[in-house]
């Protein structure tokens, strides 16, 4: 057979009825009818039904192919035709046709499957064989079986598609593509770095990059004015569900430009983008400040897919006689809430008072929760008499409230804790009451963050990263109230609640650049260490610039509406960053360590709680985690002492010279007459042979507990 000729499974139409194929790819799913056999044979491109007849085929051919079995990788030569009427399969692209083996050749066999691969019926109707059940570790430790499946497979061509889409716009827009360095110096980018150690220069480090933050804006100022990548990023972070170590970045940058030109850019890109999954987001994308966001949606990543809109009431109750408003409008607090219209019949009392007041608004942070039902033109609460008519009369008109309505309110002190929790709560209950509409996206960018964050050491540190230029400039850097009053020049594209990127317009003034730096407490010497070469560059000329950065893997993901990224990622890390494929990450050996100069490195430092172990007390109470007073410790090394004194004498009794810990003597508990051997099946490594997952030695089992 010769490869050159062969055609794709998937490519196959009623136009080539009658005519001799080539086709190669593996065993989907196997039938055997006695005399007939069919298979459903599936290449990259979908999946063709190929029928062994021994009217069409040898004697060998038939009795090789009843030797078939799921993910033998096959050639077969035959003619198509069109199936017999009421045999077509409308679950598969190419179920009017089939193809009459002649030849068969076992390219390679396979071994027992670990989970089913199929997901189509041979049978109009039939039940499919999905992988769905299956625990993702074992998918993600045998993936290339699981990006066989259809499903994986389409992913990664969408996600494929979905690049070529970038690249050809970018392209025509005048952007070039340029690689920036997987290996460069570590900088403070908000997470922690990826290091890797340098073999040439011993006890020295390169970081992965957190983003190409830097080069790209060199890159402006070398004079490229438009560029992107489609860049791999590394951030040791703290676990989350829907996020990776390592991820597919965006990275857009361009000079001469400000924001308005980049939301153009962008939301014509994403549209775009989302086209390929049949989505059609409209344009121009709405807009919301940072404040407008938390003020009325309690979150800067906002879901405008449904409306459950905070409205502050705070000034409804300045003079209420409700104990509970009255402490905490008397500490400068704040009380908000929501209209969850026409839900009454849906939430009982026993639901809002037991469930949301009690344990659901405390989780996410609140103190309480009060809440009252609209009906019969009044509204209803176990707490309702403590309001006058004239203050419930106010929120039934701040609210715009009709009989069949619920409110739910949260005061606190902190203005921060009552936005934080109905957030919380405004995406609760829209689950809960099924407010969210399944096929609506709603793209929003959000502008005017703050520039800056409060330290706890009463300070400030930058809320995105400090190359982020400020709405003005004549601010006083040591003045850290003023500090907190900046607006940055930033934004985020936030899509259904998932910030899916973000950028700013850049600082390109070296004096602006440095005064940030002062802001942030940084001194000369620590800024040259850092980004010396950076600012460097920043006195021969830049250019105002800016740009963005979109996460692919999310953006992929959303689009395709798959579950989680690592459905649109070929070989992804788990939810405990450890690649179940490859074991990674894995102890190296100790010859490897020393050729880094690894072994001993940090040896001249004191490990934490190695001072504690040097006193036996402060050992005791570094182990304990209880603290010793100085007036204790008289009282507890005369403790100590007299322990010790039992331990020698019942070691003395014992015939021992050291003092006894235990009074109960070490000894193996064996089944009486039973020999201590070893099972022959571990010595040659069978004993696991059949466990699905293996680490160290051990039988490795599904995680219960995420």
């Amino acid at each position: 057979m010769r490869f050159s000729e062969r055609v794709f499974c998937g490519r196959l139409t009623s136009d080539d009825v009658g005519r001799r194929v080539l086709l190669a790819g593996w065993v989907d799913a196997f039938r055997d009818h006695g005399g007939l056999i069919f298979v459903h044979l599936r290449d990259r491109s979908g999946i063709v039904q190929i029928v062994f007849s021994p009217e069409t085929a040898s004697c060998e051919v038939c009795q090789r192919a009843a030797s078939l079995r799921s993910e033998y990788c096959v050639a077969v030569k035959g003619e198509v035709r069109n199936r017999l009427p009421g045999t077509e399969n409308p679950g598969i692209e190419t179920g009017t046709i089939e193809v009459m083996t002649t030849e068969l050749i076992v390219l390679s066999e396979s071994d027992t499957l670990p989970f089913a691969v199929s997901e189509k019926a041979m049978v109009a109707g039939a039940a499919s064989g999905e992988a769905d059940h299956v625990s993702e570790d074992l998918r993600l430790q045998y993936r290339y079986l699981d990006i066989r499946r259809p499903s994986m497979r389409d992913n990664l061509t969408s996600r494929h598609r979905i690049f070529q889409t970038v690249r050809q716009f970018l392209d025509s827009r005048g952007f070039v593509e340029i690689e920036t360095p997987a290996l460069t110096m570590s900088t403070p980018e908000g997470a922690r770095d990826y290091l890797v150690p340098s073999r040439l220069h011993p006890r020295s480090f390169y970081a992965l990059p957190q983003s190409p933050q830097l080069f790209k804006q060199l890159l402006m100022i070398g004079g490229i004015e438009r560029y992107f990548q489609l860049a791999r990023c590394f951030r040791d972070e703290d676990l989350r569900p829907n996020r990776q170590p390592e991820f597919t970045q965006l990275d857009i940058e361009a000079s001469f430009i400000d924001e308005e030109s980049l939301y153009e850019l962008t939301e014509e890109l994403v549209v775009k983008m989302f086209a390929v999954g049949g989505i059609s987001p409209a344009r121009p994308f709405p807009r919301m400040t940072y404040a407008q966001a938390m003020d009325t949606t309690g979150s800067d990543r906002p879901d405008l897919r449904f409306g459950l809109r905070l409205v502050d009431v705070t000034d409804v109750f300045t003079e209420t006689g409700y104990a509970i408003f009255r402490q905490v409008l008397e500490q400068g607090g704040r009380i908000k809430g929501l209209n969850l219209k026409g839900q009454s019949d849906r939430l009982s009392k026993n639901v809002l008072q037991n469930e949301y007041a009690k344990e659901i608004a405390p989780s996410f942070g609140a103190k309480g929760m009060t809440w009252m039902r609209a009906g019969n033109g009044r509204l209803e609460s176990n707490i309702v008499q403590f309001f006058s008519s004239r203050e419930l009369d106010r929120l039934r008109s701040r609210f715009a409230v009709d009989d069949g309505d619920v409110l739910i309110m949260v005061a606190d002190p902190s203005p921060e804790v009552v936005t934080s929790a109905l957030g919380q709560l405004r995406l609760h209950l829209a689950k809960r009451l099924d407010l969210i509409p399944d096929d609506a996206f709603c793209p929003v960018w959000i502008t005017d963050f703050p520039l800056f964050e409060p330290t706890e050491q009463g300070g400030v540190t930058s809320s995105h990263h400090p190359f982020t230029a400020p709405d003005r400039t004549d601010f006083d850097p040591a003045d850290v109230e003023e500090l907190l009053t900046l607006r940055s020049r930033a934004y985020d594209l936030v899509v259904n609640g998932e910030e899916l990127g973000g950028g700013s317009i850049r600082i390109s003034d070296r004096g602006l650049q440095r005064k940030i730096f002062t802001a942030l407490g940084l001194t000369d010497e620590e800024v040259n260490e850092r980004f010396g070469f950076f600012l460097r560059a920043f006195d021969f000329g830049p250019p105002p610039h800016g740009g963005l950065a979109l996460g692919m893997d999310r953006t992929v993901s959303m689009i395709l509406r798959t579950p989680s990224i690592r459905e649109v990622i070929a070989f992804p890390k788990n939810r405990s960053a450890v690649c179940p494929l490859t074991g990674a990450p894995t102890p190296v050996k100790r010859e490897q360590l020393a050729e880094l100069g690894l072994l001993d490195l940090g040896s001249r430092e004191v490990l934490p709680g190695a001072a504690e172990k040097e006193d036996r007390i402060d050992r005791l109470s570094w182990l304990s985690r209880i603290g010793i007073a100085a007036e204790e410790r008289a009282v507890m090394a005369e403790t100590l002492k007299q322990a010790e004194e039992l331990a020698l004498i019942a070691a003395g009794s014992a015939g021992e010279d050291e003092p006894m810990y235990t009074v109960v003597p070490l000894a193996n508990r064996m089944r009486p007459g039973t020999v201590e051997r070893r099972c022959e099946l571990s010595r040659t490594g069978d004993l696991l042979k059949n466990a699905p997952s293996v680490k160290n030695g051990y039988f490795k089992v599904a995680g219960i507990l995420e």
